[in-house]
């Protein structure tokens, strides 16, 4: 038992600092290719985030543990808002962009409404998987063409010559003349914040490196999770929704509290926003395609249909908590908290 323990804990941290090299890596990556930070942002950081869950889920469902694909998504969609927003907001009270009230929050609901629609009959077949999958390339082009038509002149990072002064340095002080001058581009932080490297070797060594402690730390992690199951008897969706949802959110925790200690609330809430949505188009549509998921007992009886639900409500109440002013205080965060510790007594109570 204790050999399967540490192995678990081998398996989180495998977990937690393979996305963050993963992340770190994609993101030096796409600015040194010219792509602009904020499309990072709203796609590297929070898809890279979530990485853990996208391969936990997936091997899950190729292994035939449908419950832990599953557990390990509606879990994690919980600990994100609950546990992570709540307790970002309850370090510091977190302000948001007005487009989260009005786009991100209504459409991660949406999302999870359809996902519930879909289970109901206690299958998520591939062809809704494909649906799911094809969900998160249209949520990705419309991120990355917004962010286009919302951004202001073009943009360098700081530091770094733009493409016209480069190509005309060569040419003396006629080039000095053509130079445009530097603007910093708008998340330039994000990227400052991850840590810039400018070796494109190093940049691709990173994102292989965190691909390979992402792989190995889920399967450690399933394997150890499933035989401490067994060895206690409880069931699957237990491991799923609790240890192994936890594990797989840790980079969420990181990227956030760091975030808003630093009041960066706008990378706080969208990276978990995106990450929900991420895990539900992607995880689960992935998962489904690799392998229809079958619900062990089915939804209703399965008791799943609670999970969703709480998902569902948890998800709600940052929009009731920001409608106002677009901010969640402490007081908010404390009762994102307070929920997500009485769905952890739950759980717990029914093991």
């Amino acid at each position: 038992m204790w050999v399967q323990v540490v192995l678990v804990i081998v398996g989180f941290a495998l977990l937690y600092f393979g996305a963050e090299w993963l992340v770190k890596g994609s993101a030096n990556l796409a600015r040194s290719l010219g792509v602009s930070p904020i499309v990072i942002g709203l796609t590297v950081v929070a898809f890279g985030t979530s990485a853990p869950e996208l391969v936990v889920s997936v091997i899950s469902s190729l292994g035939g543990k449908s419950m832990i694909a599953v557990g390990n998504v509606i879990g994690s969609n919980i600990c994100n808002i609950a546990l992570i927003l709540g307790a970002a907001a309850t370090l510091l009270p977190l302000t948001a962009d007005k487009s989260v009230i009005r786009r991100d929050i209504p459409l991660m609901l949406g999302i999870s409404v359809f996902l519930l629609l879909i289970s109901m009959n206690s299958t998520i077949s591939r062809g809704e998987g494909i649906v799911l999958f094809a969900g998160i390339i249209l949520y990705t082009l419309y991120n990355y063409k917004s962010s286009f038509m919302a951004a202001g002149p073009a943009c360098v990072p700081t530091g770094q010559p733009n493409a016209i002064g480069a190509a005309s340095g060569a040419q003396g002080a006629v080039g000095e003349s053509s130079r445009a001058p530097e603007v910093p581009c708008e998340g330039q932080d994000v990227i400052e914040e991850i840590g810039i490297i400018e070796s494109r070797p190093k940049q691709i060594a990173l994102i292989i490196v965190g691909i390979a402690g992402v792989v190995i730390g889920a399967q450690v992690l399933i394997d150890s999770a499933v035989l401490i199951m067994k060895a206690l008897g409880v069931s699957e969706k237990f491991i799923g929704l609790t240890i192994v949802a936890v594990g797989t959110s840790l980079p969420e925790l990181a990227t956030s509290i760091v975030a808003a200690l630093r009041k960066e609330m706008d990378i706080s809430i969208g990276n978990l926003i995106g990450s929900n949505v991420f895990n539900i188009l992607s995880v689960i549509g992935l998962a489904a395609i690799v392998r229809p998921i079958s619900i062990p007992g089915g939804f209703f009886e399965s008791g799943l249909i609670y999970d969703y639900l709480v998902m569902m409500v948890v998800s709600f109440l940052p929009f009731v908590l920001m409608y106002k002013d677009n901010t969640i205080r402490r007081g908010g965060g404390l009762l994102l908290l307070a929920c997500y510790i009485g769905y952890m007594a739950y759980l717990v109570y029914n093991g």
